[in-house]
């Protein structure tokens, strides 16, 4: 066993994002009960955040404006609902909130309610007469979706006109979809292709279908009753301190441990609903859908099939209908039509199977350069640490093993890949780093009001002191973002990859019910069944902020590799920085460090790394698909006609198959197991197949591919760092 300290600090991974739709409140009695419960939560939650967030911010005007706008943003991003008559009615409210708060008043949401469902009842309306009509889609027309750059509409008869483009729209899309389908029945010579339908006939289906899929978005809109709305509300303050503090009302337990086990069939990809959609948020490593490895984070779930069964549309489906759907049996298979961040459409199949935690385990590899030389390579997917039981499965206790293997088989140097690494335990952070530099403070640790305390490698000398390489991206938070900025303040190791998340901060959770006032308690004990046995719920709620040993935040910022290596994604704000509530970045006095005797020579390593870059077919790919990126997102217009439609999918599609042949275009690396490891991969058919999917996306790695050349660079700069006598191990 490693003598590594075992406090109990946790940083809240990136898994815990959108977890609010999984809670809901129970009804009670009566609408004055209701009433009363709600100015109770609103109250409750104002005291927890004045008393406990790490920056509480000013109940003010300015805080009144950004919940108003939060609000409309939540419910009408795309402005298909309210006409500027409800915008004149609620835009009266939008510098009185805060004075509501104060006074324990839910007037604002009480109109925005009444406004909303009236709304949607009127809305409702529109959609069959749309839809028993033709569409024309020879007319040079465009349609703008993105409610940034929409206003609300005068009035209903302009609303009208609004969903008519937007059904045309969506119509265009599905008619698209199955003209190329049945095109290419035809050209398969499927014989189960017993008819051949004319355009107009493909038209009609088409709006049959989207009708059907409209008659669900409705149904769940009208799913959202009124404790659920009021989440909504509520969170739109608590986003307003910072993007992670939440609100989670009363949880319903079946639901929430499913969200958090991990142990179910499915295809492990963590889903959200926005605006309408639902998109992945998450692929949980070593899933069956990371297996796959087509499906991505921010992909939209556009259609779901039970295999070759007609795909469902999921366009205007609640979270959780989505997902009861996306589930099922171990061993079936599920084919998801996603439109892709660039606007490409793609049916990608997955076997579902059971998300195992095994799998999200610390594990190596060996990357073979020359005759007698190899680089090491651990794979971590998340910091994390079972404290449940004495000998729980631990990170830096994983990690230090793997590092003793690769060091017994006589690799040249380590990479170590934090991307896509979301956080997890503290306390293994800090001894992780341990592991690759002799003793001192990894990380500066800051509460509200409070002097910051430095968290410290205690133990003296090193496992490991060659060259290192730490890969990170925009996926990268919490603790990878620790321990990254300690390797390279230190001069340590080269950081590798794309700017990280951003995610300085710690949220603990937290029952409302201690934050209760006396005299709140003696009326609850009083109305009998204002609180119930359900209470009134919990608070995730951001108490402290990390800094790094040099004094500067990780928050909002992240990491700034010291090689930035070109990413498709590379111009889109992602992270922390893309929500304007997010904390500011921020600077304390650095901590006591010395950095390593023989600092990485990080100007030479980034000159000959650049100079690979300029010269690859493949990275230039990727610059020019992030420069597509880029300009889709700030064209927010769609066309509406047939052929304009499909030249810019045909532009998109091919920008995707241009991507799909970068691994053909990458030499491919010569990446074997570790000969320890062999006996447990070769247990069975199904580790031995696990293994051989991991080797060979190892092995057609571009991002791997080019750290193993900044590798063999520091080797030849003579990069084999003296940082003392090894740690002691058990």
């Amino acid at each position: 066993m490693l003598r590594f300290m075992r406090n109990k600090i946790l940083i809240p991974s990136l898994i815990l994002l959108a977890l609010a739709s999984f809670f809901s409140f129970k009804y009670v009695k009566s609408d004055e009960e209701a009433k009363e419960r709600k100015q109770l939560v609103l109250q409750t939650v104002i005291s927890a955040l004045e008393k406990k967030h790490f920056a509480a911010r000013d109940i003010d005007d300015s805080l009144s404006l950004k919940i108003y706008k939060k609000n409309l943003s939540m419910l009408d991003y795309e402005k298909k609902f309210f006409t500027q008559k409800e915008i004149n009615t609620l835009s009266e409210y939008q510098f009185l909130i805060d004075d509501q708060i104060k006074a324990g008043s839910i007037k604002f949401f009480t109109v925005l309610n009444q406004l909303y469902n009236q709304q949607i009842n009127e809305v409702e309306k529109y959609y069959p007469e749309i839809l028993s009509k033709p569409f024309d889609f020879s007319k040079k027309e465009e349609i703008t979706l993105s409610g940034d750059d929409l206003k609300f509409v005068s009035d209903n008869a302009a609303l009208k006109k609004r969903w008519t483009n937007y059904l045309k729209f969506r119509t265009l899309s599905r008619y698209v979809d199955l003209k190329e389908e049945q095109e290419k029945r035809v050209k398969d010579k499927d014989t189960s292709l017993k008819v051949v339908k004319t355009d107009a006939e493909l038209e009609k289906e088409a709006r049959e279908l989207i009708e059907k899929s409209q008659e669900r978005y409705f149904k769940r809109l009208k799913k959202l009753d009124e404790d659920r709305l009021f989440t909504v509300f509520i969170n739109t303050i608590t986003n307003n301190e910072d993007p992670h503090t939440d609100y989670f009302p009363p949880r319903d337990k079946k639901q929430f441990d499913i969200a958090m086990s991990g142990t179910f069939y499915g295809i492990g990809a963590q889903l959200q609903e926005s605006e309408g959609s639902i998109k992945i948020t998450l692929i949980i490593p070593g899933s069956p859908c990371w297996k796959q490895g087509e499906l991505k984070a921010g992909d939209e779930i556009i259609k779901v099939a039970q295999g070759e069964e007609e795909p469902v549309d999921v366009r205007g489906y609640d979270l959780q209908d989505a997902v009861e759907i996306i589930r099922g049996k171990k061993g079936t298979e599920v084919r998801l039509t996603v439109k892709k961040v660039n606007g490409a459409i793609k049916v990608i199949p997955i076997i579902r199977d059971e998300v195992l935690l095994e799998e999200g385990f610390a594990k190596s590899a060996i990357i073979k350069t020359g005759k007698d030389e190899s680089i090491g390579y651990i794979y971590l997917p998340s910091f994390y640490a079972d404290f449940q039981r004495i000998n729980g499965r631990r990170c830096a206790e994983d990690v230090a093993i793997e590092v003793l293997k690769l060091k017994n088989s006589g690799v040249d140097g380590i990479i170590l890949d934090l991307r896509n690494n979301g956080g997890g335990s503290l306390s293994d952070v800090v001894e992780m780093t341990g592991i690759f530099i002799d003793k001192g403070p990894i990380v500066q640790v800051k509460s509200n009001g409070a002097p910051p305390s430095t968290y410290e490698d205690r133990q003296a000398g090193s496992i490991y002191d060659g060259p290192l390489a730490i890969m990170v991206n925009q996926g990268s938070a919490s603790a990878s973002e620790i321990m990254a900025a300690a390797l390279q303040d230190y001069k340590r190791a080269i950081i590798v990859g794309t700017p990280t998340f951003g995610k300085g901060t710690v949220q603990h959770i937290m029952s409302l019910d201690q934050f209760l006032s006396v005299s709140d308690k003696i009326t609850a004990k009083t109305k009998g069944n204002l609180l119930s046995e359900e209470k009134l719920g919990s608070l995730k709620l951001t108490v402290q902020k990390f800094y790094r040993i040099n004094g500067g935040s990780t928050q909002l910022k992240g990491v700034t590799p010291d090689i930035i290596l070109p990413d498709a994604y590379q111009h889109i704000d992602v992270g922390e920085r893309s929500n304007e509530s997010a904390l500011k970045w921020d600077v304390i006095p650095s901590a006591d460090y010395v950095t390593v005797a023989n600092p990485v020579p990080v100007k030479q390593l980034a000159r000959k790394s650049k100079e690979r870059i300029s010269k690859s077919e493949a990275f230039e790919i990727i610059e020019k698909t992030a420069d597509r990126i880029k300009a889709q997102q700030d064209d927010k217009t769609y066309a509406l006609n047939e052929t304009d439609y499909k030249a810019e999918l045909k532009e998109a599609n091919e920008a995707v198959e241009r991507m799909d042949k970068l691994e053909e275009m990458s030499k491919k690396l010569d990446v074997v197991n570790i000969k320890e490891d062999l006996q447990k991969i070769n247990l069975d058919s199904n580790t031995i197949s696990k293994n051989e999917t991991w080797i060979k996306n190892l092995s057609k790695d571009i991002y791997i591919a080019e750290t193993v050349n900044i590798i063999n660079d520091m080797k030849q700069l003579n990069m084999n760092v003296s940082l003392g006598e090894g740690k002691a191990i058990d």
